[in-house]
Parts: structure tokens; C-alpha cells; sequence
């Protein structure tokens, strides 16, 4: 009798019998539960994922995971429950457009908002995430964003969704890729449709999709081995126009920062990094900094009977400043909160990265080491030497020492910017072995010194610079 009243409400003889399984058997995997419905997992997965969405089985976040349901007079009760939702609230917008209430209305926006209650799903295995995926660009009318970290570009060229974003970007969706390329990956982009429009991010390792502003797929598990099957993948659906006008902020903040494809690629096909510099040129507050050169900081607070002499005498001292500020000292741009030395440290941290970058062949640390400081000398810009005492470092000797006048170029923040940024570049935070920066003895051959400390190591108990 339950078998045939959940029937009438709309659910399969498949999606019935599992909730009379779940119901009496709860937290069950869903291969046992395929084993029990004697049918394959994937068809178990699908009457899941239906039912999931209807609100009457849940699952963990346990791997596998465990699924549960509503018995099964709680289950109907939900779906008549459901259903009398829906066509109440059929009923009530069918009165309202009857009476002519237009969609502005605060009951109508009420009843609207109960319709659009987010909704949420896990999908499991990676061939039931790009299926979704593949439905999504079929759905999709303006807008497409995919976020495929470093190998999402293999899995998604493996999947029939390929041919699904294709399709949809000749339609004209707008259909937008942010990915980690890789040498080994790169190739696999022109499977994209011309229009598509890719983009390259370092600090992109996540994957997920976008659709038009209304429904997101964030992955929560992806398998380490990039070529394998995805087994073990798992992604959250959710379907909720507030979170997906969150995650569309947050994607277009890692889009404007992001580089263009063919210029993150020059890094694999020239052996160059072309990716734009963009620099910090000072902080805080660049009015006050003005206001402050200028000479203007006491304004009165009131109204003042209008004085010519004062007026014109303000003026002279403003149109002084001014010109003391056009004689073209380095010091001036500092007054107006323009900091070099921070500029040209980025400089030859960029430097530094792409002297990394051309060197990255090589394997052994202290050959690398060698060409970095042959390189080095050869430039012209001073001597690197090693050092044991009381770590293994690289000592630092400039061509350009630094100087305490303020109108003077400071090439020492260059110059000891690439150094800093091929090490750190090289020996990067998270790997085995640490780069610390500390002062030298202030001679003009020994001004730095850069411990390269391995992560089971005793750091030295010296201050830093």
C-alpha cells in the first residue's frame, strides 16, 4: 500500500524501494545499497541524488558516504507536504496576477522567495560531477565559468560536457575558464572553442563551475593522481541565487587578477615569464599625503568673510610648494607617499622569479646555487659567496650599498630583491627547506645573509633585518 501511494506521488518503483531500504536501515553505503536493489551503483546514485533534492534522504560527509531516509509514512507525509506548498503557492500567484498585483508586491516577493529556497546535493565519482556539468552548459543562457585548477583541464577533455561548453559558447554564452596551467596541459586547451575565453592563476588550485549566476558546483574531494578514474571525487551542488552571487564576486575579484592564457603560456613554450608586474607604489592615505606636501592642512572650520589678500596669498604659498615638488628629487615622491625602495624590491623579486624560472632544470640546490651566483657576478652586480657559520647561507656584497641620501635611486632594494625572490622562488614556503633573511656585518662585502635552514634544523638566534 505505501509502495503504491509513494508511486502516485511521482517517485519510481527504484527511488520507493529505496527509501523502504534506507528507512529500516540507515547510514548504508551506496554499493550496498545497489546490492540490496540488485541494480548498478550509478542507477543507485541517481535515485539518491533525486531523492536527496527532494529532501527526504540525507547524507554524510564520511568516505563513502553514508546515506539515510525518512521512513516511509514520514516520507509521504513530506511529499504531500511539499506538494501542498506548491500549489499553494500556485494558487496564491494565480490570484495575485488575477488581480493585477505586480511582481513588486511583498507577498508576492514572499511567496516568491519560498519557491527559490536553496537547495543542496553531494555528487559522487567524477563521471556523475562532469554529467552535471554537461547539464549546466545545456542550461546555461549568459554565463559559463569554469574553475579547473591545475588538471581539471584533462578531466573536463575526457568528459562529454566538452562538447556540451562548445556548443553552448557557439550560442553565445559567455563561457569564461580559469585554470593552473601546467607544461603538461597545456595542449589540451585548444580542444576549447575559440570564443572561450582562458586564463591563467598561481594561486588557483581549486575546481568548480558557475552557472548564470544561479547554480554552483564546488568540488570537495579531488583524487592526487590526475589520470586517475576520480573514484574517490565528491562536489557540492547548490542551487541558491545568494550564494551564487557570492561565488561570482569572489570569481570575478580571481578573473581581474588572473593572466591571459597565451601570455601564461609563453612561460612553457619561450622559457619566459611574461605574466604583467603589478606593483605596490606606497600606502595609506595619498590625499593626506598631498594635502600635506602642498602645505593646506589648516583649513578653517567655519565660514570666513571672503578675503582677497589672504586668498591670493594662500594661493602663492600652494603654487611654491608645488613647485618645490616639480624640481625632481626622489625624496619628493616619498613626501607624496610614493615608496621606490618597496617598487624596486618587487622589481627584482620579479627579477629573481624569472632567473628561478630559467634555471629550474636544475635539480641539485647548490648547482643552482653556482649559476645563480655566476649569474650574478657576471651582471655586474656585485659578489655572492657562501658561508657555514652558523647555518649554510648565501653572503651578500652589492655594487650599490645603500645610502642614506634620500634623493638617491635605491638599486640596493633591486638588486637585493632578485635575490630574495630566486630564493624564494626556488625554496618556496611550503617545501623542506626555509629561507631566512638576517644582517650581515655591514661591510660592504657582507651587508646580508640569507640562511637556507632545512626544516629540521635549529633556526639561529639572530634578529632579523
Amino acid at each position: 500500500m505505501w509502495e503504491q501511494l509513494l508511486n502516485e506521488a511521482g517517485l519510481t518503483d527504484r527511488e520507493v524501494r529505496s527509501i523502504m531500504v534506507l528507512g529500516n536501515n540507515p547510514n548504508m553505503r551506496a554499493s550496498e545499497l545497489a546490492k540490496e536493489l540488485q541494480t548498478t551503483r550509478l542507477d543507485a546514485y541517481n535515485s539518491l541524488s533525486r531523492l536527496q533534492e527532494m529532501g527526504i534522504v540525507t547524507a554524510t560527509a564520511d568516505r563513502p558516504m553514508l546515506f539515510s531516509s525518512l521512513r516511509v509514512d514520514e516520507a509521504l507525509q513530506h511529499i504531500i507536504e511539499m506538494r501542498r506548498r506548491q500549489l499553494d503557492n500556485l494558487q496564491e500567484g494565480f490570484d495575485e496576477v488575477a488581480k493585477g498585483i505586480t511582481e513588486n508586491n511583498a507577498s508576492f516577493e514572499a511567496s516568491r522567495r519560498q519557491r527559490d529556497e536553496p537547495r543542496f546535493a553531494v555528487l559522487k565519482e567524477r563521471s556523475h560531477i562532469y554529467k552535471r556539468l554537461e547539464k549546466m552548459a545545456n542550461d546555461a543562457e549568459e554565463r559559463l565559468v569554469l574553475l579547473l585548477g591545475r588538471y581539471g583541464i584533462l578531466h573536463l577533455c575526457r568528459s562529454e560536457a566538452l562538447d556540451s561548453i562548445n556548443t553552448a559558447a557557439q550560442k553565445g554564452v559567455v563561457v569564461q575558464v580559469i585554470a593552473q596551467l601546467d607544461r603538461r596541459t597545456t595542449r589540451f586547451f585548444e580542444k576549447l572553442h575559440d570564443s572561450i575565453e582562458i586564463k591563467h592563476s598561481d594561486d588557483l588550485d581549486s575546481q568548480g563551475f558557475l552557472q548564470d549566476c544561479t547554480h554552483v558546483v564546488q568540488f570537495l574531494n579531488i583524487e592526487e593522481n590526475p589520470v586517475g578514474r576520480g573514484k574517490e571525487d565528491a562536489a557540492l551542488v547548490i542551487e541558491s541565487q545568494p550564494f551564487a552571487k557570492a561565488q561570482e564576486n569572489l570569481i570575478d575579484t580571481i578573473w581581474e587578477d588572473a593572466v591571459q592564457f597565451a601570455t601564461a603560456e609563453a612561460r612553457f613554450t619561450k622559457g619566459r615569464i611574461h605574466d604583467p608586474l603589478r606593483l605596490t607604489i606606497g600606502e595609506g592615505s595619498f590625499l593626506d599625503s598631498l594635502v600635506g606636501a602642498l602645505g593646506v592642512n589648516d583649513l578653517p572650520e567655519h565660514d570666513t568673510p571672503f578675503d582677497p589678500e589672504a586668498f591670493m596669498a594662500a594661493g602663492k604659498e600652494v603654487n611654491q610648494a608645488r613647485q618645490e615638488l616639480t624640481k625632481g628629487r626622489l625624496s619628493n615622491l616619498k613626501i607624496l607617499g610614493i615608496d621606490l625602495s618597496r617598487m624596486l624590491r618587487q622589481v627584482g623579486n620579479r627579477v629573481g622569479h624569472e632567473l628561478a624560472f630559467s634555471l629550474r632544470s636544475i635539480e641539485n640546490h647548490v648547482e643552482f646555487l653556482d649559476e645563480m651566483m655566476d649569474w650574478w657576478e657576471y651582471a655586474g652586480l656585485g659578489r655572492l659567496e657562501y658561508g657555514i657559520d652558523p647555518v649554510f647561507h648565501v653572503q651578500v656584497g652589492l655594487d650599490h650599498p645603500p645610502s642614506d641620501d634620500p634623493d638617491v635611486l635605491p638599486m640596493w632594494e633591486l638588486d637585493d630583491g632578485i635575490i630574495e625572490g630566486a630564493l624564494m622562488t626556488r625554496f618556496p614556503r611550503d617545501g623542506q627547506v626555509s629561507i631566512r633573511r638576517f644582517d650581515g656585518t655591514g661591510e660592504s662585502d657582507d651587508l646580508w645573509r640569507y640562511h637556507i635552514i632545512m626544516n629540521n634544523e635549529e633556526e639561529p638566534a639572530e634578529s632579523t633585518a
